[in-house]
């Protein structure tokens, strides 16, 4: 049973870098530093927003509008982070 749940944390912190990953290269192309017209960027960005946006899509319908600055992957971070130490701290130990 710990290896399933040394499993989940570690699918947990891939997405948690999957995230920033997303994050970034909405940041490069929205300031034009990389072009979408690239097939292989075309390609990671739409893998990294079908991987993000049904998760990401949830927080962002409650959450108020803050112009153009979009925080649902932070709150996200730390929605998952706090899963993780659920896991960690409660969890893991009761497990044989």
């Amino acid at each position: 049973m710990r290896a399933v749940l040394d499993i989940i944390l570690i699918i947990l912190d891939l997405y948690i870098w999957l995230l920033i990953a997303s994050a970034i290269l909405s940041w490069l192309i929205a300031f034009n530093v990389v072009n979408t017209r690239n097939q292989f960027v075309a390609a990671v960005a739409e893998f990294l927003y079908r991987i993000t946006e049904p998760v990401l899509a949830p927080i962002r319908s409650f959450m108020p509008s803050l112009g153009g600055l979009d925080i649902s992957p932070i709150i996200l971070i730390l929605i998952i982070m706090f899963i993780e130490r659920v896991i960690t701290y409660y969890i893991y130990p009761s497990v044989f």
